[in-house]
């Protein structure tokens, strides 16, 4: 049977598709097994030469004193936030309406940890300083998420960045990055890693979404910082006998991957531009600053997924095989950016666009 859903089902069906790095079935941890000897010795419990060498790995890339790995970010974050209020003692931390942690975690960090979330700045717009100055209420962490994925993927100048970092240092307040998709951000700042996290006490990066792993993240931070994690980690249940398929697909990825990420933030502005001159299409932001971005059609959901559906089966080129509606007469999708991009023909991909925006037009004048 089908999945209920004919979108999906013709995006899947289309011979290209846009987005991703490509299904997420069995091969991704094959692929990573593929150039293993068999002889190298499991972690255990949190320890062993195939996880320590891969935290040392990644808390020299982020330039930071010490790594943890950790099998879920959900998890990585809620204890950081733990470890900076147990150490201020002041249960109650700062970070945006539509942070991970206030939307897609059931309230984790509140009933869990019994830590209070004081929500800045406008749900539609990044937080910057004078929303972290006008703050009334005493906070151990502030909590940025960069890029900020809920509404378009926005990101803040890296001199807003500077002067929140200098400011919290200023009052004792740690900030702490969440950096799901810290690589991908790294071309529009013309930073490194190790730079952008400079500007912050911790930081968390994902290991499934542009890098497409299985699994898996790293909380990075000073060695106090990660030696407390750990203990959180094994209360927490996330000391697993064995990481090793998660640590070994993303160690596998992160090599083929980081260096990719500036073909992928140019192969998004270009996919953005023709996306912006179709009929009733804008995209947030206009232009991307990093591999993804969200696309608003002004028309029912209903609708637009018929048209999109006949696109892909005319064209052979799928774009995205998901719609939200965002009004009774909107609907919207987010895009990402990896290694399926580069695998569609520019005709093919001008082709599926001229086809689109003439479906689109002439709706309108229906």
């Amino acid at each position: 049977m089908g999945n209920q859903n004919p979108l999906l089902d013709a995006y899947k069906n289309a011979k290209y598709q846009v987005t991703g790095h490509g299904k997420r079935d069995v091969s991704v941890l094959l692929d990573s097994l593929s150039i293993q000897t068999g002889q190298e010795e499991s972690d255990m419990y949190g320890s062993g030469h195939i996880i320590d060498s891969f935290q040392e790995k990644m808390a020299a890339y982020l330039g930071k004193e010490s790594a943890v790995f950790f099998p879920s970010g959900t998890m990585a974050q809620q204890i950081a936030m733990r470890i900076w209020c147990d150490e201020k003692g002041i249960r109650k931390v700062a970070y945006h309406p539509l942070c991970h942690l206030e939307i897609h975690e059931e309230d984790g960090l509140k009933e869990l940890h019994h830590i209070e979330p004081v929500l800045l700045a406008d749900a539609n717009e990044i937080i910057k300083l004078h929303n972290v100055v006008n703050m009334k209420e005493d906070i151990s962490c502030l909590l940025l998420e960069l890029p900020q994925r809920e509404i378009g993927g926005q990101l803040p100048t890296f001199e807003e960045l500077q002067v929140i970092s200098d400011y919290c240092r200023e009052k004792g307040i740690r900030l702490h990055l969440d950096g799901a998709r810290l690589l991908e951000i790294l071309p529009f700042y013309k930073k490194t890693a190790a730079e952008v996290c400079a500007l912050f006490d911790s930081v968390y990066v994902s290991f499934y979404k542009g890098i497409g792993g299985v699994a898996g993240a790293v909380l990075a931070g000073p060695k106090d910082f990660t030696e407390t994690s750990k203990v959180w980690k094994r209360r927490h249940g996330g000391d697993l006998i064995s990481l090793y398929p998660y640590i070994l697909s993303a160690d596998f990825y992160f090599d083929q991957r980081v260096g990719k990420m500036e073909e992928y933030y140019e192969g998004a502005k270009e996919l953005a531009t023709l996306y912006n001159e179709c009929e009733g299409v804008r995209t947030l932001p206009i232009t991307p600053v990093s591999n993804m971005f969200h696309v608003h059609v002004q028309a029912p959901k209903d609708e637009v997924e018929r048209i999109f559906a006949d696109t892909y089966g005319e064209s052979g080129v799928g774009l995205t095989g998901h719609l939200r509606e965002n009004g009774e007469n909107s609907c919207f999708f987010e895009v990402s950016i990896g290694d399926n991009y580069s695998t569609v023909p520019k005709s093919n991909l001008k082709q599926t666009f001229t086809l689109l925006n003439k479906k689109l037009k002439t709706r309108t004048l229906v």
